[in-house]
């Protein structure tokens, strides 16, 4: 599996969730949830964009060598770009899970989000 469809079907996991290629962006990829971007990517979903609290933004920045704070002034808020390594395998895409499923969390209203956050947990927080 390629990653754009790893991609797609993580996203696939989440309510509401839809995909939007930006013309403006050379029909770059972002995923999104009622007209909100919780990834932004390029077409082979090689290098990803995220939102993660500010704490754990700093700590992946710090830890991944693949990744750095998102660039237009978003890594002050969270946001990090990541670049998928070649060859990267279930371990490093079950991370990449949890991050999109962060963002999605962060991003989308509280209702939904509240719905992938008890999935993740099993209904307890």
């Amino acid at each position: 599996m390629d990653n754009m469809a790893r991609l797609e079907a993580i996203a696939a996991d989440l309510p509401e969730a839809e995909r939007v290629d930006i013309a403006e962006w050379g029909d770059h990829p972002s995923f999104r949830i009622r007209g909100k971007n919780f990834v932004f990517c390029d077409g082979e979903a090689r290098h990803l964009s995220l939102k993660l609290s500010k704490e754990e933004a700093a700590a992946v920045v710090a830890t991944d060598d693949s990744a750095e704070p998102s660039g237009y002034g978003l890594g002050r808020h969270g946001w990090i770009s990541v670049t998928v390594p070649d060859g990267a395998g279930d371990d490093y895409w079950q991370q990449v899970t949890e991050w999109v499923r962060t963002s999605y969390t962060l991003v989308a209203p509280k209702s939904l989000a509240r719905r992938v956050l008890d999935a993740d947990t099993g209904g307890l927080r």
